[in-house]
């Protein structure tokens, strides 16, 4: 995290100081943060103000544990058809842990990283609402096929605003931008399941989830294990530039 990807931004030298020019404002090279999925931060950014711990760890790991889960279900493994089993992770684990994450990233300064995971555990405590027989949403359907499209439509929505993510993260880490365009995928083929009544797509899309949950282990990894702590280290992988330095 301390190699900052200088061809997107401006440096100079001034009395031995490496010095780092973001808009009009002037940063020691020393106090920023490159883009790194183990803080879910997408760019260069300064350095939070605030002395907490990293939250971004636990909301991946959040996201990945009930996204697996579930995506085994889409994907037919082991003949489990009914997703019950995913409301509790929903509604507690990736939905509430996760949104107590995307709040300690906005505490932390990270607009991003709040945006996220807030919105995603926001995604997941209104799927297990979806499930809940207390909430009546799927029971006000009579006619199934109706509440499939409206699902769909639910998914949808969600596929579109995963593919705004992906644009905040193109100039990142290969891992960090894989995760949201795999999860964008994940979206988009559930997204047909409903909408199109194929069950090959929703195969794939719980495929893709699979993959989608251990590219956020990996990344909840990369803020997790550091030399003091583990033998094996994440090194973030940047994506290759383009154009000119901004």
């Amino acid at each position: 995290m301390s190699d900052i990807p200088v061809a997107r931004i401006t440096t100079y030298s001034n009395n031995g100081s490496d010095y780092v020019l973001l808009g009009h404002q002037r940063f020691n090279k020393n106090d920023l943060v490159a883009a790194f999925g183990g803080t879910l931060q997408p760019g260069v950014t300064y350095r939070s103000t605030h002395s907490f711990g990293n939250p971004a760890p636990l909301g991946l790991c959040s996201f990945a544990l009930t996204t697996f889960v579930l995506s085994l279900i889409n994907a037919g493994a082991m003949g489990v058809k009914h997703d019950n089993i995913v409301v509790g992770l929903a509604m507690f684990y990736g939905g509430f842990i996760q949104l107590l994450a995307g709040m300690w990233e906005i505490a932390l300064e990270n607009t991003f990283g709040g945006l996220a995971l807030s919105s995603f555990g926001g995604f997941w405590l209104s799927f297990g609402a979806i499930s809940i027989p207390w909430f009546g949403i799927a029971s006000s359907y009579d006619d199934p096929i109706e509440l499939d499209n409206a699902v769909g439509f639910y998914l949808l929505g969600w596929t579109v605003f995963t593919f705004i993510l992906c644009l905040a993260t193109c100039k990142s880490t290969i891992p960090f931008f894989s995760l949201f365009v795999c999860l964008d995928i994940t979206f988009l083929c559930l997204t047909l399941g409903k909408l199109a009544q194929s069950p090959n797509c929703t195969k794939a899309g719980g495929i893709f989830g699979i993959i989608t949950a251990f590219l956020a282990y990996y990344n909840a990894m990369a803020g997790l294990m550091t030399s003091t702590n583990s033998y094996f280290v994440i090194r973030p992988w940047n994506l290759p530039k383009f154009g000119k330095a901004n």
